[in-house]
C-alpha cells in the first residue's frame, strides 16, 4: 500500500485529545462524514504542538484496532473512552470482523445490560432495552439522531459506540439506558482494497467489498458494498418457507481537502432488505413459559409474507478550523426510508394451513423522510486562572412521516397483503414536525487532575398530527448534565456524573385527548476506569441509580401511551477490553440490573377523556424485559503468526413480558404473580482463522452447543422469537 498523504494530526495520543476538544463535545458523535478514529498512538505529543485536533483521525490500516478501543466522539468529542465522565462501551470493527458480525443487532449481544425486543405493534425494525428502559428513540448514525423503523447493518461500520446514562445536553431528548451511535467508514490516507466471501448453513452467504482510492493530494474517496443471505431452522410444514434475511447495500464516502484548514465529506449510504420476518412461539398461559404444544420449528410465516425495506441517507459535512484552539463542525443530512412488512403472528396450538389462514396478521407500509443540520463549535481557552474546554451548538430536525396498515386484496381465511398497498379504507397516520434545539457545555479544570462540567440544552417541538384526539403538539423541554471528575493518575479515572433528559408526550404520534407531561429521566452514575499493562487492557465499573417519570409505550399508535407512571432501574457494570498479553486480547461485561415498578400507569381514555389506571398489583414489580444479568465474553489467542482461536459466550437471566398499563388481573400461576416468562440461557460461539499478509480464511461456529434458547420477547406477554441453532460459516479474505 502507497502512503499518499498524512498530517501530524492522524495520529495523536491521548493526552492530546483530552486536552485539546472539550469533554463533552455536543452531537457530533463521528458523524456520517466524520472519518474513523484514530488508534493505538505509541508516543506522545509534546505540550508544544498540543493544538485542537482534526476530526480526519484515522485508523492505520497496517494496525488492527483489536479489542479496545482508543478513540471515540460518543462524548461529544474526540477522546479516548478512559476520559470520558460516563460509563462508555465501544465495539470495534476487529470485534465484529471476528464475530461474523453482519446487522447491527447480532452486534448489540457484546452489549452488557442490553435484551432484545420482538416486534412491538407499531414499533419494528431494531429494538432493544438497554439498562431496561428502552431505546427507540436513541439511535443515532454519526452522531445525528436515527430514530427510522429498519434494521441496520455493519458493513459500513468503523465501530459501534454506547454511551450508558440520560442523553441531557450531548443529544437532548432521549431515554434513561443511553445512546447507541453508529460510526461509518470514511476514506483513509492510504489506497487499499478488501473482499470477502463467506458460506455456511442454513442458507448463509455473504460478500463484502471495502475499497479506498486517494486521488491528489489532499482527497480520497471510499466504497462499501455487501450482500447477504441467511434462513433459520425454523419452517412452515405445509411450504417449507422459513424466516429469511435477504439484505444488500452500499456506501460512498468522498474527502476533499483533507490536508487543509476547511475539510469537506460527502457521505451516501443504501440500503435494501428483502426478509421473511419471524414472530416467533405463543407463551402458554397453563405454564407462563414459551409454548411446546407445537415444534419449536414450527414457522407461522408464509411463502407470501415480507418485511421489504429501502433506506438513502444523504450526508454532507464541513470542518473548519478557525484557530489552533477553535473549530467549526457543520453537516447537513436529508434521508427516506421505506417500509412495508406483513408478519404472522403465531398460535399456541394449532400449525399454520397452506393458506396463511392461522394467526394474526401484522402488517404495515410506512414512509420517513428527515432533515437535519447540525453546528457546532469547539474552543478551549484559559480564564479566570482556569482552563475551560467548551462547547456549544444548534440542531434543526424536520421529519415528514406517513403510515398506515395494508390492504388484504383477500380474505381473512386467504389472507392477501401486498408491498406498500395500503389499505383503502381509514386515514393514514401522518405527522410533520419541526425539532430545534440550542446548547452550551463547559469543561473547568478547577485544581490540577480535578474536572466539573455542567451542560445546558433547550429543546423545541412544533409537530402536526393526523390524529383527531392530538393534532397538535408544541413543547420546550430544558435538559442538564454535571459531571466531577478525578484523574490521579494518567492511568486511573474516578467519576461522578449526572444527567438528565425527555420524550415528549407524542414524539412522533400517541393518540391521547390531551398532552401529558413529558417523559422525563434521570441518571446518577459514579464510576472508575483504570487502565492496565500500560494502557493495553481497559477496565471499568460504574454503579448507577436510574428513575423515569411517564413512561411511554413502544408503540407509538397506542392509545394507552403510559406504561408506568415512574419506575427505577439500580446497576451495576464491569467492563473489561484490550490485550492481556502480545497475544492474548479479551472483551467482556457482566451487569447487573434491579429494575422495579414503582408507580403504575395513569392513561386517558381515548374517548372519554377519564383517566385510567394500570393494576396497583404492578407497584413494585421487576419491570418487563430486564434481566436480572447479563454476561458477554469473547476472548481470542494468537497461537504463531498465522492461526489465532477465539471464543465467547452471551448469557442473558430470565426476561418478563406483561403489559404494566392494563387494568386487567395481574397474570398469576397457582395463584402467585407469574407473567410469561423467557427463560435464561447461555450460548456459546467459535472462530479459527489462519491469516496470510494478503488474505485469510476463518471458520465461526456460533451456537456451538446447538442450544435452543429465546432470544426477543413481545412486551405486551404474546410471543417470544427463538434464536438460531447451531451454524458454521467459512469466509475467504483477500487484501489488495
Amino acid at each position: 500500500m502507497n502512503k499518499k498523504f498524512s498530517t501530524t494530526n492522524e495520529t495523536i495520543g491521548r493526552a492530546a485529545t483530552q486536552t485539546l476538544l472539550p469533554l463533552g463535545a455536543m452531537l457530533m458523535l463521528a458523524t456520517s462524514a466524520s472519518p474513523a478514529f484514530a488508534q493505538q498512538a505509541e508516543t506522545r505529543v509534546p505540550e508544544q504542538v498540543k493544538e485542537l485536533a482534526t476530526v480526519q483521525v484515522q485508523a492505520d490500516a497496517d494496525k488492527p484496532d483489536g479489542l479496545r478501543a482508543t478513540a471515540t466522539r460518543v462524548g461529544k468529542t474526540l477522546q479516548d473512552p478512559h476520559d470520558v465522565a460516563q460509563a462508555v462501551t465501544t465495539l470495534t470493527k476487529t470485534l465484529l470482523e471476528q464475530q461474523q458480525v453482519g446487522s447491527l443487532r447480532e452486534a448489540l449481544r457484546n452489549v452488557s445490560g442490553l435484551s432484545f425486543n420482538a416486534a412491538e405493534g407499531g414499533r419494528s425494525g431494531d429494538n432493544v432495552n438497554l439498562r431496561g428502559f428502552y431505546t427507540f428513540g436513541d439511535f443515532y448514525l454519526d452522531g445525528i439522531r436515527d430514530t427510522a423503523q429498519y434494521n441496520r447493518e455493519t458493513f459500513n461500520l468503523e465501530q459501534i459506540d454506547v454511551l450508558r446514562g440520560a442523553g441531557a445536553t450531548l443529544f437532548g431528548r432521549g431515554q434513561a439506558g443511553g445512546v447507541i451511535n453508529q460510526v461509518s467508514k470514511t476514506p483513509t490516507r492510504y489506497d487499499n482494497a478488501k473482499v470477502s466471501a463467506s458460506a455456511g448453513s442454513r442458507g448463509f452467504d455473504e460478500f463484502l467489498v471495502d475499497v479506498n482510492q486517494v486521488f491528489g493530494d489532499n482527497n480520497a474517496v471510499r466504497i462499501n458494498a455487501f450482500q447477504r443471505d441467511e434462513g433459520s431452522f425454523r419452517r412452515n410444514p405445509n411450504d417449507g418457507e422459513e424466516p429469511e434475511i435477504h439484505r444488500k447495500g452500499a456506501a460512498i464516502s468522498v474527502g476533499l481537502n483533507l490536508r487543509s484548514g476547511n475539510q469537506f465529506w460527502l457521505n451516501h449510504y443504501y440500503l435494501k432488505t428483502d426478509d421473511n420476518p419471524d414472530y416467533g412461539i405463543a407463551f402458554n398461559p397453563a405454564t407462563r413459559r414459551p409454548g411446546l404444544i407445537l415444534p419449536t420449528h414450527s414457522f407461522f410465516g408464509t411463502s407470501a409474507t415480507f418485511d421489504n425495506s429501502s433506506t438513502n441517507i444523504t450526508t454532507l459535512v464541513n470542518e473548519l478550523r478557525l484557530s489552533n484552539s477553535t473549530q467549526l463542525r457543520s453537516q447537513i443530512r436529508y434521508a427516506n426510508y421505506d417500509r412495508s412488512y406483513w408478519a404472522k403472528t403465531p398460535s399456541l396450538t394449532t400449525q399454520q394451513n397452506a393458506l396463511g389462514g392461522i394467526g394474526g396478521n401484522v402488517t404495515r407500509g410506512a414512509n420517513y423522510q428527515t432533515a437535519t443540520l447540525q453546528s457546532d463549535l469547539n474552543t478551549h481557552f484559559d480564564a479566570f486562572n482556569t482552563k475551560h474546554e467548551v462547547v456549544a451548538g444548534v440542531e434543526y430536525l424536520f421529519e415528514d412521516s406517513d403510515r398506515k396498515a395494508l390492504q388484504n386484496f383477500g380474505t381473512t381465511a386467504a389472507p392477501d397483503f401486498r408491498p406498500y398497498q395500503q389499505a383503502l379504507a381509514g386515514i393514514a397516520n401522518r405527522f410533520k414536525s419541526n425539532s430545534y434545539a440550542i446548547f452550551a457545555q463547559d469543561t473547568i479544570e478547577i485544581v490540577p487532575q480535578w474536572k466539573l462540567t455542567g451542560g445546558f440544552r433547550r429543546d423545541f417541538l412544533d409537530a402536526n398530527y393526523s390524529s383527531l384526539t392530538s393534532p397538535q403538539l408544541k413543547y420546550g423541554e430544558n435538559s442538564y448534565r454535571a459531571a466531577l471528575s478525578f484523574q490521579p493518575q494518567e492511568a486511573s479515572h474516578y467519576y461522578l456524573t449526572w444527567s438528565d433528559s425527555f420524550s415528549p408526550t407524542a414524539d412522533l404520534y400517541q393518540l391521547t385527548v390531551r398532552p401529558q407531561p413529558a417523559e422525563r429521566s434521570g441518571v446518577a452514575e459514579v464510576g472508575a476506569k483504570w487502565q492496565l499493562l500500560e494502557g493495553d487492557l481497559a477496565l471499568r465499573a460504574a454503579a448507577y441509580h436510574a428513575t423515569k417519570n411517564w413512561e411511554r409505550n413502544a408503540d407509538l399508535e397506542s392509545t394507552a401511551a403510559i406504561l408506568t407512571k415512574k419506575r427505577r432501574t439500580n446497576g451495576l457494570e464491569l467492563e473489561a477490553a484490550g490485550r492481556i498479553n502480545e497475544d492474548w486480547e479479551v472483551f467482556s461485561g457482566i451487569a447487573y440490573l434491579d429494575a422495579k415498578i414503582l408507580q403504575v400507569a395513569e392513561n386517558i381514555n381515548a374517548s372519554t377523556g377519564v383517566i385510567t389506571l394500570g393494576n396497583p398489583a404492578y407497584a413494585g414489580q421487576r419491570a418487563r424485559n430486564t434481566p436480572r444479568f447479563t454476561f458477554n465474553l469473547w476472548t481470542s489467542y494468537q497461537l504463531d503468526s498465522h492461526w489465532k482461536i477465539a471464543g465467547g459466550v452471551e448469557a442473558k437471566g430470565n426476561r418478563l413480558a406483561f403489559n404494566p398499563s392494563s387494568a386487567a388481573p395481574a397474570p398469576t400461576l397457582n395463584g402467585v404473580y407469574q407473567p410469561n416468562t423467557a427463560p435464561a440461557y447461555a450460548k456459546w460461539d467459535a472462530l479459527v482463522s489462519y491469516e496470510e499478509k494478503k488474505w485469510a480464511v476463518r471458520l465461526n461456529v456460533k451456537n456451538i452447543f446447538n442450544k435452543l434458547y429465546y432470544d426477543a420477547v413481545y412486551d405486551n406477554g404474546a410471543f417470544t422469537v427463538p434464536g438460531n441453532r447451531r451454524t458454521a460459516s467459512l469466509t475467504g479474505e483477500y487484501k489488495f
